[in-house]
């Protein structure tokens, strides 16, 4: 299934996107997308068996806000460094382990929201990403098998990363990740049955039209099932987070200088292969 959430920025309704392409209401079966739902799987048959039976009242998407496509996020959990072909743009070792950051759950928007250039900013840069949302409460998993069984879907993400803030003001890397808006997500919450290899999506993303990063989740250090094995040895990982699984090369970090990082009235345009499209347009924070 793909799940949305659309309307004004806090105040979302739940919907669905069925076969056909048309979208539906599912604000009367459900209150929401969030981590409850998706940790129920009786509710989550209920919808599945709703859209088949084309029983939902059609939304008219003109003019309708898409928001992120999960609510009361928990935690959002990120990986740096986790595509052999950024770590060598970037100048860096391929890391023995999985690099870990968080994100403050307000920094998701949604995937067709503006995007602030932070105060002060001169290296705002892009990142597209596979989105992991949990299903099923994780604790000290044994194996990466374990840690797909665990997944309830996946999303676009856009790392949004502020470089000076983020590895030359000092501290960990919170500082340049945590900026308003650097997180928008969706369109979609695809459920794992639609998604049978998370390691074989084609991620792209365009700046004003132009290609910027076109690489593969096939490139990643450790695949998804991995990194939710490791990150359950450190932390609970319950339905409703996130997590990002990285980004492939071609972030403005690794170009030549001039590196062409983001400026206000920048259009950004990135998408994964069956979990849908975003566009954002930057501007001053």
């Amino acid at each position: 299934m793909k799940l949305l959430r659309v309307g004004t920025a806090g105040a979302e309704r739940p919907a669905l996107l069925d076969a056909g392409g048309t979208l539906r209401d599912l604000s009367g079966l459900v209150a929401d997308i969030d981590g409850a739902l998706l940790a129920d799987g009786t509710a989550l048959d209920r919808v599945r068996a709703a859209a088949e039976s084309g029983e939902l009242p059609a939304l008219d998407p003109a003019g309708l806000r898409i928001g992120p496509p999960l609510g009361r996020i928990g935690k959002v959990v990120c990986i740096g460094l986790n595509y052999h072909d950024h770590a060598r743009e970037t100048g860096a070792e391929a890391p023995s382990e999985p690099v870990v950051f968080l994100k403050a759950p307000d920094t998701v928007v949604g995937p067709h929201d503006t995007v602030l250039i932070p105060r002060g900013s001169v290296k705002t840069d892009w990142e597209v990403e596979l989105a992991v949302v949990i299903g099923r409460t994780a604790r000290h998993l044994d194996s990466a098998e374990e840690g797909l069984a665990h997944v309830a879907g996946y999303a676009v993400a856009h790392d949004v990363s502020e470089r000076e803030f983020q590895l030359e003001r000092g501290g960990t890397w919170d500082k340049g990740k945590n900026c308003e808006t650097f997180n928008p997500l969706g369109p979609w919450l695809v459920t794992a049955d639609e998604v049978p290899d998370p390691q074989r999506l084609p991620l792209r993303l365009w700046v004003n039209g132009e290609l910027q990063q076109d690489g593969t989740t096939a490139d990643q250090i450790f695949p998804v099932g991995e990194v939710v094995r490791y990150l359950s040895r450190f932390m609970t990982l319950y339905p409703g987070d996130v997590v990002n699984t990285g980004t492939p090369a071609g972030v403005a970090m690794g170009r030549p200088e001039p590196k062409p990082y983001l400026r206000a009235g920048d259009v950004v345009e990135l998408e994964i292969e069956g979990l849908g499209r975003q566009r954002q347009e930057l501007k001053d924070a």
